[in-house]
């Protein structure tokens, strides 16, 4: 007894985290500074955590009422119709979903490189083909509608990542509109903006809403997280915001209560916390410039939480920070073996992890 044949499927390789590299090192945990994977470093909204705990006693029953609840806030947040947010188990529950609902056997999604892993591995779990657009570090990553479309042949999924990771480059209503109008009638455009709160720039919602002057489509998606801004990458919480035309196809594709009562309970107090919120995105505007000050390696500009650093040979960097108690991510698994991404830290991890790359590549 065999599975099904799994060769061409990658493994997603996640940062590694304090405890692990503690172990491995023999440290304390508590002397780390772990800045590899993109997390809240003032932690989880604290109202989120609140009803995470005043939560736990009803774990027993479904989340019928907490999921309800908390599709109708998501829904009101962005002026959409209830149906239209397919509320998931993180942002990549939301990727399977589309997966589910538009891929047949052996159709392909477009995506970049270097890019997120998941977009690729979600098809290949529902039996689609993956195929590359490059974004050119020579050009700073530049998201264009070129770019995308001379590489398209008709895929069935285009995805966008904006703030894009591991880059910090967004693409603009025009250019995700342009590429929209470049493909087939049958091609989605899917936006992912994990990185949405920490960029100034304005949803893709407003493309499928037609808001603000623009047309509306029935051919981009959004995607959002929980993760990123509201400190809730441990309870896995994310959702698409979908087309009006046929958001109704999640009732036919999603799991039985696809976020756990926890999850939804934190997630409907998180969207309410507004301080939280506003204390991540200001710590990470600081947090971008003094890196992009401070460090002695050429880095990229960021609209996300985290800042792209050119540093020769990213994993002799990495290694040697790590030895130093500062953990960053080594980007050779996105294609950049000459790239280290460091995530937005609180004042003293950023200058701490500023000060650890600057004596290692000194």
């Amino acid at each position: 007894m065999q599975p099904r044949d799994l060769s061409d499927h990658a493994v997603y390789a996640a940062g590694r985290g304090s405890e692990e590299v503690a172990r491995e090192l023999g440290l304390d945990p508590a002397e780390l500074v772990t800045l590899s994977s993109n997390e809240n470093p003032h932690g989880p909204s604290p109202a989120a955590a609140a009803a995470i705990r005043d939560g736990a006693a009803t774990v027993h029953s479904y989340p019928k009422s907490a999921h309800t609840d908390l599709t109708e806030r998501i829904a009101e947040r962005w002026a959409v119709d209830s149906e239209q947010v397919w509320l998931a188990n993180g942002g990549d529950g939301a990727l399977d979903y589309l997966s589910r609902a538009l891929l047949d056997p052996g159709d392909s999604v477009l995506v970049s490189r270097p890019g997120f892993a998941y977009y690729g591995m979600s098809a290949r779990y529902h039996h689609g083909c993956v195929n590359t657009y490059e974004l050119a570090q020579s050009e700073g990553f530049a998201q264009t509608p070129e770019t995308v479309l001379e590489s398209y042949d008709g895929e069935r999924i285009v995805y966008l990542t904006s703030p894009h990771n591991p880059t910090g480059t967004t693409a603009s209503l025009d250019t995700i509109e342009a590429i929209a109008e470049g493909t087939d009638d049958e091609t989605l455009t899917v936006v992912d903006e994990a990185y949405g709160e920490f960029a100034d720039v304005p949803s893709a919602l407003a493309l499928v809403e037609g808001n603000d002057g623009w047309d509306a489509r029935d051919d981009v998606a959004v995607l959002r997280t929980f993760s990123k801004v509201y400190g809730l990458a441990g309870v896995r919480l994310g959702y698409a915001l979908v087309p009006d035309e046929w958001a109704e196809a999640y009732e036919r594709v999603n799991t039985p209560f696809a976020a756990s009562a926890i999850a939804c309970r934190a997630g409907l107090a998180a969207l309410d916390d507004h301080e939280h919120v506003e204390e991540t995105v200001e710590s990470v505007r600081w947090a971008r410039e003094f890196m992009h000050d401070e460090l002695d390696a050429v880095t990229y500009p960021s609209a996300g939480n985290f800042v792209l650093v050119e540093v020769g040979d990213a994993t002799a960097v990495a290694e040697a920070a790590k030895r130093q108690g500062v953990i960053v991510r080594d980007c050779s698994s996105f294609g950049l073996p000459d790239c280290i991404r460091i995530s937005c830290g609180t004042e003293a991890e950023t200058r701490r992890a500023v000060e650890t790359i600057n004596e290692v590549l000194a």
